[in-house]
């Protein structure tokens, strides 16, 4: 099983596009390239082995992407410029 990511224009990223079974890579990339970019849509394609992927569990999504609320000193905006320093 491989799962395939289709990049439709330069400069945009990779997007995941779906999932096929293949012997091996080359016959992944082909089968992707037939599959997944008949209409033109595709200017680069990328197959991973399905278990080369490893994903975070949507079941703990609260604690693991947890907001960055009370953690103002991430942004530049939460300092203020010292007296007396140039260019800053």
């Amino acid at each position: 099983m491989w799962e395939v990511f289709v990049r439709s224009a330069r400069g945009l990223s990779h997007v995941h596009a779906g999932s096929l079974h293949a012997p091996d890579a080359t016959m992944a990339v082909r089968n992707a390239r037939d599959l997944y970019t008949r209409r033109n849509e595709g200017t680069s394609v990328w197959v991973v082995p399905s278990d080369a992927v490893t994903s975070s569990d949507p079941d703990s999504k609260g604690g693991y992407f947890e907001s960055s609320a009370g953690k103002s000193y991430r942004h530049a905006t939460y300092y203020t410029k010292s007296e007396g320093v140039k260019h800053l």
